[in-house]
């Protein structure tokens, strides 16, 4: 395999990292610091909702290492699929202990935490990162 070639797979998943992260700060952003979106989100539950919404810059942040393929968006990945796997037992506590929710909150963390641990996984697997250190 030519050294300098980015697998297509690498771009795809930094496509999908760096857009979910600019995703997840506006939609956060709309509810955290808007009355309609307050009013539209429902049941919200804080500390997930502030957690997202500054995870997204950190989505942001390993996908363009992922894409400048830094060895650091290993770690970056890791970190971020276990704080969210962290956040999303919190919340099932939360609900657990009987406190307001959204069921789309549910599935979006469902989804969040697939992704980032398959991220994750398949950062820590591949061979095509630089082993270079990360200056994000």
């Amino acid at each position: 395999m030519n050294e300098s070639k980015r697998p297509l797979w690498i771009s795809i998943l930094s496509v999908v990292a760096i857009l979910f992260g600019i995703a997840t700060i506006k939609e956060g952003g709309t509810v955290l610091f808007t009355e309609a979106g307050q009013q539209s989100a429902g049941n919200y539950v804080p500390f997930v909702l502030w957690f997202n919404f500054v995870a997204g810059f950190a989505y942001i942040v390993a996908g363009v290492a992922l894409y400048k393929r830094k060895s650091c968006s290993r770690r970056l990945a890791v970190v971020i699929a276990i704080s969210t796997s962290i956040i999303f037992i919190l919340f099932g506590l939360h609900i657990l202990n009987g406190g307001a929710y959204e069921v789309r909150t549910v599935a979006a963390m469902t989804i969040r935490s697939t992704l980032w641990i398959s991220i994750a996984i398949a950062a820590l697997r591949t061979k095509a990162l630089k082993p270079i250190a990360c200056q994000c």
